[in-house]
């Protein structure tokens, strides 16, 4: 008997504490009709290549076989639809790069005897490096969960227009593609908003696809990479931290 008096005394304090109420930071941030904030990210920036008959025929394929990681800033205004849904338009700037690199694909007799087994390997012909320094301005709608405690999830999917600035090349530096500088994407992700004492922070995972071709045909003196692109789409990742 006096071990479970000692035991129950010993589990008053924590049943205490699990019952003390979890203190809710920033109370009235979601009764706010409209919010601003700004927001630091990291993404990759890939294309989807599809080959042309050229690079079939003249055996010259591209990929982006290597991510770079580039970074954005951008400035939040949030707008409160309904308790769950909100407006948000994010414009501001991205930077990163893609390397793209060309291949031919070289076939090397197996042991055996047999001719047509062959061991196809890609062998490197060329890279091209394309910057891009993106002006967007995106629109997107949030669909938030119920708040839990100081945290509070959500999907979103939207629009984005980006505008690139560094679509021209010289080819005194050896790149002889060049990007189309207006594109619009499709985008979707989802996120942790967490309600801090002072201001709220959330965390981000979106994925963005061009629809337009980002591929700007031009003459120059090495047409054979351009032509061997029959369509090229941008594809992104970013992974954003927002300050609202």
């Amino acid at each position: 008997m006096k071990k479970l008096i000692t035991i129950a005394f010993l589990l008053i304090p924590l049943l205490a504490n699990s019952q003390r109420a979890i203190v809710r930071n920033l109370p009235d941030h979601e009764l706010r009709s409209l919010n601003f904030g700004f927001t630091l990210g990291l993404n990759m920036m890939d294309f989807k290549v599809r080959s042309s008959q050229f690079a079939v025929d003249n055996d010259l394929f591209a990929e982006v076989s290597n991510l770079s990681p580039g970074f954005n800033i951008n400035i939040v205004s949030n707008f409160r639809l309904t308790s769950h849904l909100d407006l948000r338009i994010l414009p501001g700037v991205a930077f990163g790069q893609r390397s793209l690199d060309f291949y031919t694909m070289e076939g090397h007799g197996l042991p055996g005897g047999n001719e047509n087994n062959l061991d196809v390997v890609p062998v490197h012909v060329n890279t091209q490096e394309l910057e891009s320094s993106f002006l967007e301005f995106p629109f997107a709608l949030r669909y938030q969960s119920v708040r839990i405690n100081n945290y509070r999830p959500y999907v979103l999917g939207g629009i984005n227009f980006r505008y690139d600035l560094a679509k021209n090349f010289n080819e005194d530096d050896h790149i002889y593609l060049s990007l189309n500088p207006f594109d619009i994407y499709l985008e979707t992700g989802f996120g942790i908003g967490f309600y801090l004492p002072y201001f709220k922070f959330t965390t981000e995972l979106k994925f963005a696809v061009g629809f337009l071709d980002a591929l700007h045909r031009r003459e120059n003196s090495r047409p054979q990479f351009q032509e061997a692109i029959e369509r090229m789409r941008s594809h992104l990742i970013i992974l954003s931290f927002h300050f609202e």
